[in-house]
């Protein structure tokens, strides 16, 4: 299916969105909709023929555990509510631990990268194939953006997404900014990822922009689009004409003139790529068949016959769990690194999860950097260094205001008195007090002796 020019839709940029000229088609976070009933804004898009596309971020098709059945079904809920031809999700683990660790269940708040080795492809295979049968129109899965690498890696990014969609069948979408991203941070050359992947099996692209800062690059979708991100595009478009091609801004929104003109450069970019399209060549086994932008359009979006699956290998899911743990661990708990991993990099990557959870957490509840003031960035950052988010952002505002209360440390009065009742009013029972808390953590002591 052809979908054409498009742009990434949110709550902040709706009327913008709205009043943008030669728009194809939107993309929304699935999670940000209910599943029952669409804003008005989309209401009024898809009545003037504007195509949604519902863009999952929470599935975790690439974490060691199956999917959760109670996720596929919210976003197949969307899908049917939208009447989308296609959804989409990511190559990505967002949560570990669990059962098959024995461990605490941890979540990241954020897209991590799965290590390319076999063992971490049998197991997404599997998770994608679920995901496909639980779904009622075909998926595309994102290459993501990422700030550090895996140890021992057998698969470079393009062998990765070649596997993949010749054993499942699933589509691509191809994140220009995050081949851009990989580039910078871990020397992985776009050029190469796009003559490696199965170009054909391109469901659209996203263009987003980001900031370098200290020779790492972060994918911020905060900032314009940077030359170098439209290079990739342009190399890209040189190999096969795209189905699609969206433009990504999640924060620090600029005004529709600013966006409109993004669009033109990006429509600009694919005109002149366009002109000098080059014959491709493959290093790898090309993948099956999957209808190209110039197939005829279809109400759903056609996807490949994949072989009958093989079974994950015995300890694959194990192993996979474990590796993905250790990680997730030592970048939101603390603990010690994997051997193997980059420190510096860890760091970068442990600070930046903190920073998202502040941002989305200041977001969730406007009321505490308000309450806070300059100090709420820091104060949050500090405890999640040491406080893992176990829930959703929602349940992570309660318990930062908790430990907040009970570590004593707000030195205004007013701000104390204010976050307690923020606290009460959403939890319903007051803080435990400290002489409380310390009197459970000795009792917790002496009944582990």
């Amino acid at each position: 299916m052809k979908l054409g020019i498009g742009i990434g839709w949110r709550p902040e940029i709706a009327a913008e969105v709205e009043a943008l000229t030669g728009i194809d088609w939107v993309e929304a976070v699935a999670e940000n909709l209910c599943a029952d009933h669409l804003p008005d804004s989309l209401v009024r898009l898809r009545e003037r023929g504007v195509t949604v596309v519902p863009h999952g971020v929470s599935l975790g098709l690439g974490g060691a555990d199956r999917p959760d059945a109670e996720r596929l079904a919210g976003l197949a809920a969307r899908a049917e509510l939208l009447g989308t031809p296609l959804v989409t999700e990511h190559i990505a683990f967002v949560r570990a631990g669990g059962p098959l660790t024995a461990s605490a269940r941890l979540e990241a708040g954020h897209l991590l990268p799965v290590p390319r080795t076999w063992d971490a492809l049998e197991v997404l295979c599997e998770n994608v194939r679920i995901a496909q049968d639980s779904l009622p129109v075909p998926l595309a899965l994102e290459n993501i953006a990422a700030l550090v690498s895996w140890p021992d890696e057998e698969l470079t990014e393009g062998q990765f997404l070649a596997e993949l969609v010749e054993r499942t069948g699933v589509r691509l979408l191809i994140d220009v900014a995050n081949l851009h991203t990989n580039h910078v941070n871990l020397g992985q050359y776009p050029a190469k990822a796009l003559d490696e992947l199965p170009v054909e099996a391109i469901a659209y692209v996203h263009v987003a922009g980001g900031i370098e800062k200290d020779g790492v690059w972060h994918d911020t979708h905060a900032h314009p689009v940077t030359s170098p991100v439209l290079d990739v595009l342009a190399e890209l478009r040189s190999r096969v004409d795209p189905p699609g091609v969206l433009l990504e801004r999640d924060d620090a929104f600029p005004p529709g003139a600013e966006l409109a003109a993004e669009l033109e450069t990006i429509r600009a970019t694919l005109r002149k790529a366009g002109d000098t399209r080059r014959p491709r060549t493959t290093t790898t086994a090309p993948a099956a068949p999957v209808p190209t932008a110039t197939a005829a359009p279809a109400a759903p979006v056609a996807t490949t016959t994949p072989p009958p699956a093989a079974p994950v290998p015995p300890g694959a899911r194990d192993r996979t769990a474990v590796a993905q743990t250790a990680l997730l661990s030592a970048l939101v708990a603390g603990t010690p690194a994997p051997e193997g991993f980059d420190h510096r990099r860890l760091r970068v990557q442990s600070r930046a999860l903190a920073a998202k959870r502040a941002d989305v957490v200041a977001k969730v509840a406007p009321e505490l950097p308000e309450i806070l003031g300059d100090g709420y960035r820091a104060a949050f950052v500090t405890y999640a260094r040491s406080h893992p988010m176990s829930g959703g952002y929602r349940r992570d505002a309660l318990d930062f205001v908790e430990r907040l209360l009970i570590s004593g440390g707000l030195a205004d009065p007013v701000a104390q008195r204010r976050l307690t009742h923020w606290w009460e009013d959403r939890s319903g029972v007051r803080p435990t007090g400290r002489a409380t808390r310390l009197v459970r953590a000795a009792r917790a002591v002496l009944a582990g002796k």
